[in-house]
């Protein structure tokens, strides 16, 4: 059948499962919104208020249902809005296909209104990128696009498309999706090797990341440390990945982790890291990390196996396949010993709590208030900064893909888009957004966007009216100078929020936080609540950049 550009994109979107798309219309897309005007009952598109938070809606949509997020943008400024967004899913690897306008072909290179070269910008933070110039390649170019984003380690992919390609007509035959697979690369003798180590193994540790939710892997990771009686560690993106609850379960690994993981990882004579990429916040000093232990490592993506840490062992696959394998391949270990270590080591407190204030709330107390009225299928989004690190330690998570956090580009200002991403993507859950006030100043403009779909998303704002983060690192290395991270903001973000059409509440201590976060669990719509903490509060522990967890700081002078 004919039909135009425009049209080919819908039908590919509808060939892929896509029913919802997040963007903002423009000149050069014109063309794409009038198909979706005629395609409105097959495609829901969510308008955001700005096209990075477009981004981050498709990327939340796409973290909290393992399905590839879309988001479409114009030209020019529009695209370019998309790039923070983009490398955050990137980093990540999170699925995402971004499909971008641009001027006509005979306007290309021309410096014309609004032409931007969108895929030479973005070449660095997407799997694969495409510039489609004529309609004939269209359809099988976002079918490659999609299966390049799902495929192996997933990733953001772009599509930019210029205008007259979106007019133009040529036959369309549609295609049934192709079933993506990930071959097993590594051979049999690697798994046995790998399931020698384990068996030899008296102190074995399990140091999982976001690779474990991003396979669906959590069902073979959790048979597999019941098997060998492991106890389990996580970086924030292995987050839900295994349960919390569970007694193998000892909390989060690195800077900002507990004084247990940071023993374990020290005295363990066997480290499984299972898609984890031994990133600079786990692994500070990379030549200590594990000194003493065999470390095996694995990763669908052949490129990481050595890439920060020396590796003994590695197996490269799909997860669920390696995990799966291995699992058959070891032998049953209980290491009551070694689990009652790490348990000794959990009983004992590194971290002194700062007393609690009638003229400020405390994090910990607002967290775990939040936790006490949630249940275990809400959706839980953070921003960037300390209430990120204060919810990955204090949150406990029971479910997979029901947390959201910039891990790897650390990006202020995600959270309400993910947010929003995470609300449509999962109608009926209650969605909360623990965020900064530094990091809410960057995106609160997308109050509008919750507002307009009326979704039941609650707001955290723990506002200690500083920048926390880099004021805590001024406090640690720089001598107490705080330069710029002190902006004397008077921002009442309740009253904002009523600006914006959502309710408002604040929460000024501890004493008012139950009753405020129950009426704020009650309501339908979003709420926004202001809650007030002191400027001084911490993250604590923390161990220095590049140091060990001999290094720890468990308190402030």
């Amino acid at each position: 059948m004919q039909l135009n550009g425009s049209e080919i994109i819908a039908e590919c979107l509808l060939e892929q499962g896509v029913d919802t798309v997040f963007g903002y219309p423009g000149g050069a897309v014109l063309n794409i919104y009038d198909a979706l005007y005629k395609y409105s009952d097959k495609i829901t598109h969510i308008l955001s208020a700005h096209e990075q938070g477009a981004a981050h809606a498709a990327d939340g949509y796409a973290r909290t249902t393992g399905k590839c997020g879309v988001v479409i943008a114009t030209s020019g400024p529009g695209a370019t809005n998309l790039v923070t967004g983009i490398a955050t899913a990137y980093m990540d690897s999170i699925p995402m296909v971004a499909i971008t306008g641009n001027v006509s072909n005979d306007l290309l290179a021309r410096d014309s209104f609004q032409e931007v070269d969108i895929t030479g910008i973005t070449l660095p933070i997407t799997k694969h990128n495409f510039i489609v110039k004529n309609v004939r390649d269209l359809a099988n170019v976002i079918r490659k696009a999609f299966r390049i984003a799902m495929s192996g380690r997933k990733g953001p992919v772009l599509i930019d498309i210029p205008k007259d390609v979106t007019g133009a007509k040529c036959e369309y035959t549609p295609e049934v999706p192709e079933v993506i697979t990930n071959p097993l690369i590594s051979a049999p003798w690697d798994f046995e090797n790998a399931a020698k180590a384990i068996n030899a193994s008296k102190r074995p540790l399990i140091y999982m990341g976001g690779g474990v939710v991003s396979a669906d892997a959590e069902k073979q990771l959790l048979a597999f440390a019941e098997k060998i009686d492991c106890p389990v560690a996580t970086s924030i993106m292995g987050l839900g990945g295994f349960p919390s609850s569970h007694r193998l379960f000892i909390g989060t690994i690195g800077m900002h982790g507990g004084y247990e993981t940071g023993k374990a990882t020290d005295n363990c004579d066997l480290i499984l890291a299972v898609g984890a990429r031994f990133s600079d916040r786990v692994a500070g000093d990379r030549e200590k990390f594990g000194k003493d232990a065999v470390i095996i490592q694995l990763d669908i993506d052949k490129a990481e196996i050595n890439k920060n840490v020396r590796i003994d062992h590695s197996l490269v696959g799909d997860l669920k396949d390696t995990l799966a394998a291995l699992t058959d391949a070891v032998d049953s270990k209980k290491h009551d010993e070694w689990t009652a270590q790490v348990a000794e080591w959990a009983k004992k407190s590194a971290v002194t709590e700062t007393p609690h204030s009638e003229n400020y709330a405390h994090p910990y107390h607002i967290i775990d208030a939040v936790r006490s009225l949630a249940k275990d299928d809400d959706i839980i989004v953070t921003d960037v900064g300390q209430h990120q690190m204060w919810v990955s330690q204090k949150y406990r998570f029971e479910q997979p893909r029901r947390w959201c956090t910039s891990g790897g580009l650390g990006t202020m200002g995600y959270g309400m888009g993910a947010a929003i991403g995470s609300s449509v993507a999962n109608p009926g859950k209650r969605v909360v957004l623990f965020t900064g006030d530094g990091s809410f100043h960057m995106n609160l403009n997308e109050l509008a966007t919750v507002c307009s779909y009326q979704l039941p998303v609650v707001v955290v704002v723990l506002n200690n009216t500083v920048l926390g983060m880099v004021r805590q690192w001024q406090k640690l290395f720089y001598g107490n100078r705080f330069s710029q991270t002190d902006p004397h903001r008077k921002t009442d973000f309740a009253a904002v929020a009523e600006a914006f059409g959502v309710k408002g509440m604040h929460i000024r201590n501890d004493e008012e936080a139950e009753a405020v976060l129950q009426e704020a669990f009650s309501q339908n719509g979003p709420v926004v609540i202001d809650c007030r903490i002191s400027p001084d509060e911490n993250v604590l522990p923390m161990i220095p950049p590049g140091k060990t967890v001999d290094d720890m700081i468990t308190e402030m002078e």
